[in-house]
């Protein structure tokens, strides 16, 4: 559980308690909610000075009725005339109430507009152009979700998956408390609430960890053969494999990783996923695996520190109770769903787990699988040489580094909520406020992107500079762990050293802010023969030269 309690506003036009009740009662956080008076939106709205804004908020639900929001949505309803241009500017009007949300709410979590619970809709008229409430409110949604494409402060979720039935609550339940939907529907919101703000402040799983026998395809290897595997084919069980593999690999392009922890023979199952001609995942969509008969819970352990991720970023699948609860007592950082008895179930299983949800996605995350297979090549090649500094010399490491952008912008936010160990300040920013801060007289943010002869790592490094007369401070520090001791820490310091130099700055002081798991970060500082050290303050001074490391090359 997140030891800071997530503080949680609640607007809407109706009764919001069911929901708050769930959101504080959620096993995956703490939350702490503040329930504004329903039926207040619209005045909260246009009053930026109510006291319901005075306390910082990370996030506000505020969830309304599309007949409330959007007057001209209840003439439709009603079967009256609304033309559309007048309907969509009075979204638009909405949508720039909404953008004047005070800014100590940091995240506007807006569930989409659905139909009135009572309302059946007109039948073969319902999506009829101009006359349809359905036709109207899809147009609706689509306009919001335009209106904030390029907000990150603004994330949209789409209610209708919430009450897959047609939701709404009884209309008894309604009269007498003014409470709209199902504790079911209730329950489906709070937990994709849940996960938005986990993926905002990067707490989402990174990583899926899977058996093989009877979890990634139906028999067992070793007594059937690959050959008699079920996966595909005209079979259910077949098919439904197949299908959960399918959904598999949707997950690597989210920039999800794939793994394996199987109890087989190693050469054996990389046959099998080699040779089989149904499996739809290939060797290259995994990015580590520990095929060997040892206790589960090791090599699981052993995969994430060969990635470089902390344990609670891992999801562990296993049809074997035993193994499940074998894996919850040693790692209970792990999470480990309670797979289906049947295997049928397993592709809707699959996707309806919200552990993996993100609000954005950067091009580094549907690459992520690729560069870690990459990374696999590069530990097989330092096995090939007698030094670190030769298999350094050997990568031919390339950074860039180049100032924050519209265009890396989004990588980069994530970056700044996601990285832990080697971070010096770990401040955390959403993109919004990131830009605002770059952008401000005296702050300077360069982002750094590493590749070398196997690929590219992507977008990995982010420091800034805060000048203060002769005097520079280097605020952030932060790298991602997969290109941690190759020389992007110099290449990063010497880039901000340089920078201060030609501002005139005297020195450069780095302060380093101990958090549970930026040990790393201290560590290095620690280890630079120039800095001078005192307490968690280091100072370098800047009267000589900063050159990059040899093996780097530095755009």
């Amino acid at each position: 559980m997140s030891t800071k309690p997530y503080k949680i506003g609640l607007i809407s036009d109706f009764n919001t308690q069911n929901l708050a009740v769930l959101l504080r009662k959620h096993p995956a956080t703490a939350v702490e909610c503040t329930e504004a008076d329903y039926g207040n939106t619209q005045r909260l709205l246009l009053d930026s000075n109510d006291s319901y804004w005075a306390e910082a908020m990370d996030a506000l639900v505020l969830w309304t009725f599309p007949e409330l929001a959007v007057p001209g949505f209840q003439r439709i309803v009603e079967f009256e005339d609304c033309p559309l241009d007048e309907l969509l500017q009075q979204v638009d009007a909405f949508c720039a109430l909404v953008k004047k949300i005070p800014p100590t709410v940091r995240t506007i979590i807006l569930p989409s507009w659905t139909m009135p619970g009572m309302e059946r809709g007109l039948g073969p008229m319902n999506l009829a152009p101009n006359v349809g409430p359905a036709n109207a409110l899809m147009r609706m949604n689509l306009r919001l979700a335009d209106q904030f494409a390029a907000d990150r402060r603004v994330v949209l979720l789409d209610a209708n998956t919430w009450m897959p039935g047609g939701g709404g609550a009884s209309p008894k339940l309604w009269y007498l408390s003014k409470t709209p939907f199902t504790n079911t529907d209730f329950q489906e919101a709070a937990g994709d609430i849940i996960a938005a703000l986990e993926g905002i402040h990067g707490r989402s799983k990174k990583v899926l960890i899977l058996d093989l026998d009877n979890t990634l395809w139906g028999g067992i290897l070793g007594d059937d053969g690959w050959e008699q595997l079920r996966i595909g084919g005209h079979d259910a069980v077949g098919e439904a494999f197949a299908d959960f593999q399918k959904g598999l690999k949707r997950l690597t392009r989210r920039g999800v990783l794939l793994a394996i922890a199987s109890k087989n023979e190693e050469s054996v199952a990389l046959e099998a996923i080699r040779s089989h001609p149904e499996m739809i995942l290939k060797l290259e969509d995994f990015a580590r695996w520990k095929i060997n008969w040892n206790d589960k819970a090791a090599n699981i352990a052993e995969l994430m520190s060969d990635l470089n991720l902390g344990l609670d970023s891992a999801v562990f699948l296993d049809d074997s109770a035993f193994e499940r609860g074998r894996v919850r007592e040693a790692l209970p950082q792990v999470l480990v769903p309670e797979l289906p008895a049947d295997p049928v179930l397993y592709p809707s299983f699959l996707s309806r787990l919200k552990c993996f949800d993100n609000p954005f996605i950067s091009q580094e995350d549907r690459a992520r699988t690729t560069m870690y297979v990459a990374d696999r090549q590069r530990t097989s090649l330092q096995s090939n040489f007698s030094s670190l500094d030769e298999w350094l010399h050997a990568l031919e490491l390339r950074v860039i580094a180049e100032p924050l952008s519209s265009g890396n912008l989004e990588r980069a936010a994530q970056l700044f909520n996601k990285t832990n160990q080697m971070n010096l300040s770990t401040r955390r920013m959403n993109a919004a406020e990131l830009l605002a801060w770059a952008s401000a007289n005296g702050n300077h943010l360069w982002t750094f992107r590493v590749s070398d002869k196997f690929g590219d790592y992507g977008l990995c490094g982010i420091s800034s500079l805060v000048q203060n007369g002769i005097n520079g401070q280097l605020l952030d520090f932060l790298l991602s762990c997969r290109v941690m001791g190759r020389g992007v820490e110099e290449t990063m310091l010497c880039a901000v050293a340089r920078k201060a130099q030609s501002l005139g700055c005297n020195e450069l002081v780095a302060r380093y802010v101990p958090t549970p798991k930026n040990q790393p970060v201290q560590k290095w500082f620690s280890n630079c023969s120039r800095a001078q050290k005192s307490d968690s303050t280091f100072t370098f001074s800047l009267g000589d030269s900063f050159e990059f490391p040899k093996h780097v090359r530095i755009t």
